[in-house]
């Protein structure tokens, strides 16, 4: 099948809905009848014949590529404040999964008062589920309190058989939080909860809700003070986003959670703004805050010069002319900077096209600093995107581009096939397979061991890495399926 006459341009509204057909031509009626819900050409006014349903269960028997309400708390929200430990609590498997982190950097030594890298599990046996694990966690807690003194607290991270068995750890939490005089939150984030990791990620921010947040003032206030929510610093990006908002003349005295610390959650309603980067895993928290304090929200992108620029600028207007100075400063400071990189990096870059697929924000915060570039987006999707998440990604689209909720291995690869990217963005489950096909790729979870690919800086390795990807002299080893014109769908 021809997407479009036209080489490097986005198929239209028809062409991509006889895509989506063709492809869902192999499912029973009743899969082909629920996936085509999923599937969507994009328009950007987001009409309703053209919005992609979402947050609903992965169809059985598929290879969906989320994960667990487990991963979206211990792998998210929690695993990157630095000075807890988190116990994974339950079968050893889960923990041993998650150990190490998603790449997010902290300071501090490790195993003394950094603990991210570390991973800690309760590994229940087969006579912990029949009798149950509340004493074996309590002992735990104390060993922790003792063989890690400068420990700031403990959080449960509770595992599928926890749930299912009934242990407490409500009331385990309680008594060694009296016992230790440490914190211990107890997280009910078994797996089996909910469609994906997006509700791991309210668990764990209701979690911190009731038992951490507005819990103490130990923050002399200034006008000035925001909090930094939603940014895991992977690769560094938490502090190049610092570095853009100390430049505006703010102060952020808490990071959620990327190197940040268990009294940073704790004194974040003394914030004057909540500035929000990943709106999926970290909304619940910051409505919590403007209903609870008064905290007003904003969301910002620090992808790329566009969406830096406007974000700095939408920020700004929080504040006073002061801070609305410091930022034309700082913007004029950083154009320079911005100009050398896409005059480098355009030429290489103009005119490829992109396809994604990423959990959180990156499926729609990522789309203008491949434009900065010159580089299309022609598809994207949410591996546990809401509603609200699609809803703020259409206007970001052209008229056309193909739009996929959750897809299964099948769909992507034959979106793909017929799309023919010159570069796929998704997670390290895809990436053999796109390598395999010939198909340049890049992880755009934790950015391929690479990264900041926010802030100012971070342009500029986003866009080397890009180039790297796409035009390394290696592809040419490679032939695409599609190279072969006289094959089926123009592999």
């Amino acid at each position: 099948m021809t997407i479009t006459e036209t080489p490097g341009a986005t198929p239209s509204r028809a062409e991509t809905e006889a895509m989506i057909a063709e492809v869902l031509e192999v499912y029973p009626e009743k899969a082909r009848k629920d996936r085509a819900r999923h599937l969507k050409p994009n328009d950007p006014d987001g009409s309703k014949e053209c919005q992609v349903k979402s947050n609903v269960k992965s169809r059985p028997g598929v290879m969906t590529i989320r994960g667990c309400a487990y991963a979206g708390s211990k792998g998210v929200v929690w695993g990157p404040v630095k000075d807890v430990v988190h116990i994974s609590h339950g079968p050893v498997g889960c923990g041993q999964y998650s150990w190490a982190t998603r790449r997010n950097y902290s300071r501090g030594e490790l195993g003394i008062d950094n603990f991210v890298a570390m991973q800690f599990t309760s590994d229940f046996a087969e006579r912990d589920v029949v009798f149950g694990g509340d004493k074996k966690l309590a002992q735990i807690n104390k060993e922790i309190a003792e063989l890690f003194p400068l420990a700031k607290g403990i959080s449960i991270q509770s595992e599928c058989p926890i749930g299912l068995i009934g242990d407490d750890i409500e009331a385990v939490a309680r008594e060694s939080s009296k016992e230790l005089g440490l914190p211990v939150v107890p997280v009910r984030c078994e797996g089996f909860r909910g469609v994906s990791q997006s509700l791991g990620h309210h668990i764990a921010n209701d979690s911190i809700r009731d038992h951490v947040l507005g819990t103490r003032d130990t923050t002399e206030r200034t006008p000035y003070d925001v909090a930094l929510i939603g940014d895991y610093n992977i690769g560094g990006d938490a502090w190049a986003s610092r570095k853009i908002l100390e430049d505006m003349g703010l102060r952020v005295i808490a990071q959620w959670s990327g190197d940040g610390t268990i009294n940073e959650l704790a004194t974040t309603h003394l914030a004057r703004l909540n500035i929000i980067h990943c709106y999926r895993s970290m909304n619940y928290i910051c409505t919590t805050m403007e209903e609870r304090y008064g905290i007003p929200w904003v969301e910002y992108n620090l992808f790329g010069p566009t969406k830096i620029i406007e974000s700095m600028r939408k920020i700004a207007s929080f504040f006073d002319d002061h801070i609305a100075e410091k930022t034309e400063a700082a913007i004029a400071s950083y154009q320079p900077f911005f100009d050398q990189v896409r005059e480098r990096y355009r030429p290489r870059l103009e005119g490829k096209r992109v396809m994604l697929l990423v959990g959180g924000l990156r499926p729609r915060h990522t789309i203008g600093a491949y434009e900065d570039l010159g580089m299309e987006v022609i598809g994207t999707g949410y591996e546990f995107g809401h509603r609200d998440d699609y809803e703020r990604t259409y206007p970001e689209l052209k008229d056309g581009a193909v739009l996929y909720d959750d897809p299964t291995a099948f769909e992507l690869e034959e979106f793909a096939r017929r799309l023919k990217p010159d570069l796929m963005g998704a997670g390290v489950k895809e990436k053999y397979v796109f390598h395999k096909m010939g198909l340049p790729f890049r992880q755009m979870h934790s950015w391929d061991y690479s990264g900041p690919y926010h802030g100012v800086e971070g342009f500029a390795i986003f866009a080397r890495d890009m180039d790297i990807a796409i035009n390394n002299p290696s592809w040419d080893l490679f032939q695409a399926p599609w190279a072969n014109s006289g094959s089926e769908a123009g592999r």
